[in-house]
């Protein structure tokens, strides 16, 4: 199974460093790395193809003019660009735990979406990485908010790992899917523009054509680092294009990623 790392970001290239050395350094590399950029100026640009020089990851930079936050059609020109038959989404400011990818690969079932494991850090902690470049964490590092959510068990997450249909808590900074399930889909909705919803609603089309969430729990672990939260002022109106979704059990998206095919 080929597996396509989708990266978001914007405009951080100091945290894109450190997610792509977490990403040299998983215990199963992924077929490719596909960098879906929401309008970073140059800097990002230059630290990929720096990055790209030196590293054996297979780098796709795939690029969007800025205007505003637009990481719904981000994601599908990424996806549509990419190669593998299973895609695994993050963001740009996720260092991940060195199994992240054999975590998701060892999990990937027909008929499921995953979604991982994300543990908090804080601005302090944030700091020090990036300053330091240094990611050995565990159970006992300093700055982590929610630290339970650093082990790493297979046998926990034997026992804690649900399959469930709902939509609670989605988060596309880490979520794992076949393509052909996303495509089937139309991907995500290009209509989200502004933080929020997004996901959710990709989700939501999932779950209506038969697709159930598997919420993994000591496994696919990552780590976010601290920064300033986005603004909230899109949330009423994707709201209602997300409740539109639900209510209608859509299953398709008129304004998806066929436009990128």
């Amino acid at each position: 199974m080929r597996v396509s790392l989708i990266i978001t970001t914007f405009n951080r290239p100091d945290a894109l460093l450190l997610v792509l050395k977490s990403v040299e350094r998983q215990s199963t590399l992924p077929f490719e790395v596909i960098i879906a950029d929401d309008g970073s100026n140059n800097d990002t640009k230059i630290l990929i193809n720096n990055f790209q020089s030196t590293s054996c990851l297979n780098i796709i930079h795939s690029w969007q003019k800025d205007k505003g936050f637009r990481a719904a059609k981000s994601r599908n020109k990424a996806i549509a660009k990419s190669d593998g038959d299973y895609l695994i989404l993050i963001d740009g400011d996720m260092i991940l735990h060195s199994k992240f990818v054999q975590d998701h690969i060892k999990n990937a079932e027909i008929g499921y979406f995953i979604q991982g494991t994300r543990v908090m850090l804080n601005e302090a902690a944030t700091k020090d990485l990036v300053n330091k470049i240094n990611f050995c964490f565990s159970f006992t590092s300093p700055g982590l908010k929610n630290r339970k959510n650093a082990i790493h068990s297979d046998f926990l997450s034997t026992l804690f790992s649900k399959k469930r249909k709902y939509l609670s808590r989605i988060k596309s900074c880490n979520m794992a899917f076949y393509k052909k399930d996303c495509l089937s889909i139309n991907g995500f909705n290009n209509d989200f523009e502004g933080w929020g919803r997004e996901d959710s609603e990709f989700a939501a089309r999932l779950l209506n054509i038969g697709i159930i969430r598997k919420n993994l729990r000591f496994n696919a672990i990552q780590f976010h680092l601290w920064h300033i939260e986005n603004t909230r002022s899109s949330l009423r109106k994707n709201d209602v294009i997300l409740n539109s979704s639900i209510n209608s059990n859509s299953k398709w998206c008129n304004n998806g990623i066929d436009k990128y095919l």
